[in-house]
Formats: structure tokens, C-alpha cells, sequence
């Protein structure tokens, strides 16, 4: 299989206007593959959503869950029309995302959001551990940029694997929906309570016990 590097990736999404991690993937399906990359993002509906990234989503809902009184989540999602904010697909796609942030418990919606300090720590840590690993110098910013992007994936709400299939990301559900619906869709904000969060207690992991009960 070829190797998918970031100037690929930034290059397809050049051309289809697609989001990094739709890209990366269609690359990787495709082998490198150019033409059969962009076909692989046509035939998902990808590209025509991204299509769509000019234009204004300011209508939408504020969806909830609460889990057994223990774990609160509100998520705003944005459309284009309250016709759309009222489509039985969007309200579903609004429940699965409120009930996904409940079990994974991100940190924020995107990887645009994550403070600049807080992925510079994380490189400095891995890049420390790397070097009391000997591992060469001339490889080391490649391997860390992997574990950056691992890193996304657990904080970031869109890098997530959706916790009810582990080979679709929250992005591609969203990108998904917006193409079947036909409009730009996109998560604004979230936030997520925990009962007793910030409070020193014995240790409950409430993201565990969701995301199991979300599977049976």
C-alpha cells in the first residue's frame, strides 16, 4: 500500500474541498490513488458536503442526554433551514452525537480548538520518551505526528471513532448526514457534566459504563 503523507492529503483536499481525515482515508482506500480518491469521497457524499462549506448553518438544534442521572450531555448542531432541523435524520444524527460525547467523553469539537500549548506538551513529551528510546533523530517529528494525530482522535469530538462503530469517525457520520440530507451540517459546541467532576472521590469511570450500555 502506498504511503498517504500530509502533502497528499492536503492536496486532495485542495481539490474536493474535503475535511483532512475524509481525505486521508480515501487516500488510503484508494492506494495513493488520486482519480480513485476523489471518486471514493464522490461516491460517499464527502465532497458535495464539503461543497457546501461556504455557505451558513445557523439553524439547527440543542440536543441532550442524560445517563442514569449521572452523566449529562447538550450538543448544538447546525443546518442550513428549520425544514432541514426538523428531518427525522438530522434529529437522530443530533441523539447519536449527545449520546457518543457521553460515552467518550471529548474535549473539544475539533482538532482547530486544542490550545497550541497543549499539543506542544504532548509533542515534547512523546519526543522525550522517543530519544531515551534511541530512536533515530532523522524520524522522530514523523512518528510524533503519528501520535499527535492518535492524540486527536481521544480528545477531539469530529477524530472520534463513533462508540457504536469503531470504523466511522463522528466527522463522517456528520459529512454523511449533511450529503443524504443535502445541506451543510456541522457540530458548534458541546458540553458534558459528570456528576461529581472536579470533586476528589472514589474513582467511577462513567464514560465506560455508558459507552457498555450503548452497545448492548
Amino acid at each position: 500500500m502506498a504511503e498517504v503523507t500530509a502533502q497528499m492529503v492536503k492536496e486532495l483536499r485542495e481539490q474536493t474541498g474535503a475535511g483532512l481525515m475524509d481525505c486521508k482515508k480515501a487516500l488510503s482506500e484508494s492506494d495513493g490513488d488520486f482519480t480513485k480518491a476523489q471518486e471514493w469521497l464522490r461516491k460517499k457524499g464527502i465532497s458535495r458536503q464539503a461543497g457546501k462549506a461556504g455557505r451558513v448553518a445557523a439553524e439547527g438544534l440543542v440536543g441532550s442526554y442524560i445517563h442514569n442521572g449521572k452523566v449529562g450531555v447538550m450538543v448544538e448542531i447546525n443546518c442550513e433551514t428549520d425544514f432541514v432541523a426538523r428531518n427525522p435524520d438530522f434529529q437522530d444524527l443530533v441523539k447519536e452525537v449527545a449520546m457518543h460525547i457521553a460515552a467518550a467523553a471529548p474535549k473539544y469539537v475539533s482538532r482547530e480548538e486544542v490550545p497550541e500549548a497543549e499539543i506542544a506538551k504532548e509533542k515534547e513529551v512523546h519526543m522525550a520518551q522517543l530519544r531515551d528510546q534511541k530512536k533515530p533523530e532523522n524520524i522522530l517529528e514523523k512518528i510524533v505526528q503519528g501520535k499527535i494525530d492518535k492524540f486527536f482522535e481521544t480528545i477531539c469530538l469530529v477524530d472520534q471513532y463513533w462508540v457504536k462503530d469503531d470504523k466511522k469517525r463522528i466527522g463522517d457520520l456528520v459529512s454523511e448526514t449533511g450529503a443524504k440530507i443535502g445541506e451543510k451540517i456541522a457540530v458548534r459546541r458541546f458540553v458534558r457534566f459528570e456528576v461529581g467532576e472536579g470533586i476528589e472521590k472514589k474513582s467511577e469511570d462513567f464514560a465506560a459504563e455508558v459507552a457498555k450500555s450503548m452497545s448492548v
